[in-house]
């Protein structure tokens, strides 16, 4: 592959860009499915430090970048920021630098690249006056109006910056913020995640290199692509670090995440999502349904506290159950033993099988292996009860066609051995992947829309 020049500015080597688009968008990129990526990261009238979607597709890019910036916002160095929704408009820029950094520096240690556009002076005139351009109001959002930019035009005029420290990275990237904020900000953006992490890395971490980042008929972005972005690592799966399946080594998220992931695709069997996602270290949530994401967020940390024994204890007997049917093999009852840390000797692990599968059938139910070792978990606690907000950056998706963040209250129960009874939403079920026992009661009757 090309390399690229380590002037401070330079053009990007034509193999190099074909690289990146094969691996981006794979073959014959459509200028529909383009366009809908053209828009730059940008604030809501309603809502200043939520950013706006519009159209599908970006959220693969959009929704990481904001759930950053709710964790600069929402906390500080000496705990919560109770007056986070009285942010500043003037410190909203500075919120979207950092965050913009913070994912940059998930994916490099010292050397950084941005991209940005250089064009000649009658195209710049027309970007300030031309009917139909793109437009940012004083509060950020963009105007309906969007002018066809085609996909050829915009690689064509794609320059880049190398930056050799984090210092250099962060203050290039304030110099360039407007860049980003503009109408091809968020495609910029990307593309300087992609280059910085490297391409030949970024294959190396895919499960198949040869499936594009962006899917070229809907123009989704890839489990692969929400995982760089989140974590810095383009792995295809969302299970803990790694699964020998026949041979092949499937990578998943290989450390506590920052911001957490959950989706809708779980409860409907389609993956199973790992610890390091379902607890990361901030309440902060990216919530994933069939096509489209969104983020449900808190400050209360009760949510992230350490998992509980029993906790630990279900979630490692299932990973010796991946068909989910709540038992496992006897004969992988000692492996089990010795990942938790038990008494694991050879005649003590027979002696539990004779005892936890008195019928004989080869077979360790999972209640049964529960109350074996870990009664004292498994009295009723006290409700936990929360207050959390919901994010959903398309207009459509929100109450008046207002990007806005709708608050709840929610309530974990400790029903165990007892069904919990309530109404069932898409966002409820979605939650209740980590959270079987979970209600939400929303205000004002409107149940947010993972869609």
């Amino acid at each position: 592959m090309a390399s690229l020049s380590a002037d401070s500015d330079s053009v990007v080597p034509p193999k190099v860009l074909e690289d990146l688009k094969q691996l981006l968008w794979g073959q014959g990129l459509k200028d529909e499915v383009f366009s809908r990526w053209t828009q730059g990261f940008v604030s809501s009238e309603d809502e200043p430090t939520a950013l706006v979607q519009l159209e599908g597709g970006p959220c693969a890019v959009i929704v990481p970048v904001q759930a950053f910036v709710l964790s600069n916002i929402l906390f500080t160095n000496d705990g919560v920021n109770e007056k986070w929704r009285e942010t500043k408009e003037t410190d909203i820029g500075e919120i979207l630098h950092t965050s913009l950094v913070q994912i940059l520096q998930q994916t490099s240690s010292s050397n950084f690249t941005l991209f940005y556009t250089q064009q000649n002076n009658k195209d710049s005139k027309n970007d300030s006056h031309e009917n139909g351009v793109k437009k940012i109001t004083e509060n950020g959002e963009s105007s309906c109006k969007r002018r066809k930019f085609g996909h050829e035009k915009f690689h064509m005029n794609l320059r880049c910056q190398h930056c050799h420290s984090l210092e250099d990275l962060s203050s290039a990237l304030k110099s360039k913020l407007s860049s980003f904020q503009g109408e091809m900000g968020v495609l910029l953006y990307l593309y300087s995640v992609i280059l910085t992490k490297g391409l030949e890395q970024l294959k190396n971490e895919m499960e198949d290199p040869n499936e594009p980042l962006i899917d070229g008929v809907h123009g989704h972005g890839s489990q692969s692509l929400i995982n760089l972005l989140l974590t810095g690592k383009a792995v295809s799966h969302v299970f803990d670090n790694e699964k020998d399946v026949a041979g092949l080594k499937l990578q998943g998220i290989s450390k506590q995440s920052t911001i957490g992931f959950l989706t809708l695709l779980e409860h409907l069997s389609y993956c199973k999502v790992g610890s390091n996602f379902k607890n990361p270290a901030l309440p902060i949530w990216v919530l994933g349904s069939e096509t489209h994401l969104s983020i449900l967020f808190s400050q209360d940390k009760v949510l992230v506290a350490p998992e509980s024994k029993a906790t630990v204890a279900t979630r490692i007997f299932e990973s010796f159950d991946p068909e989910g049917n709540g038992f496992i093999s006897s004969i992988l009852l000692g492996d089990v033993m010795t990942t938790l840390g038990l008494v694991s000797e050879l005649a003590y692990v027979e002696i539990m099988k004779k005892k936890l599968d008195m019928e004989g059938l080869g077979v360790i139910v999972l209640t049964n292996f529960m109350q074996e070792f870990f009664p004292e978990e498994l009295g009723l606690k006290e409700p936990v009860h929360f207050t959390v907000y919901h994010y959903n950056g398309m207009k459509r998706s929100n109450p008046d066609n207002k990007v806005r963040y709708q608050e709840g209250d929610g309530v974990i129960q400790e029903l165990r051995g007892l069904p919990l009874v309530t109404t069932s939403t898409p966002i409820k079920t979605c939650l209740q992947t980590k959270w079987p026992t979970l209600d939400l009661q929303w205000k004002n009757d409107g149940t947010p829309s993972l869609n």
